[in-house]
């Protein structure tokens, strides 16, 4: 299991989710980590692969964490690698935020109230 000090990884019954828990301010390490991470599964999984993040703090992450180059490689390969990005309990306008970017993106971007809400939607769809 994926494991920073911010983000921790949530097993699910779905084998092609990836959910993971932020449960405080994540830092450019915990962003860096984390692309690392997905690096390996998007090179390894034989399909497109769901992701969703369940928000346990009001925080988001620091100014300038997603700059790292393997944040910018994983954000580049989850265009072709992620057919559904969902958030749960996102703080501020951070869910309204994933749900514009998922009109314009070839990736189904989905912001919900609750982490049962989101499961319960992505068990919903196709498996990939």
């Amino acid at each position: 299991m994926f494991v920073t000090p911010t983000i921790r990884e949530i097993p699910t019954d779905l084998p092609h989710l990836h959910a993971f828990r932020i449960v405080a301010e994540v830092t450019r390490d915990d962003m860096t980590a984390m692309s690392e991470h997905m690096l390996e599964v998007f090179d390894a999984a034989p399909t497109k692969v769901d992701m969703l993040l369940q928000f346990d703090t009001d925080a988001t992450a620091e100014a300038g964490a997603g700059l790292s180059l393997d944040s910018l490689k994983a954000r580049v390969a989850s265009l072709a690698k992620v057919r559904n990005y969902v958030v749960s309990n996102a703080p501020g306008v951070a869910g309204g935020l994933v749900e514009a970017m998922g009109k314009v993106m070839p990736v189904e971007a989905r912001a919900f109230e609750t982490e049962d809400a989101a499961l319960t939607w992505l068990k919903a769809q196709p498996a990939p």
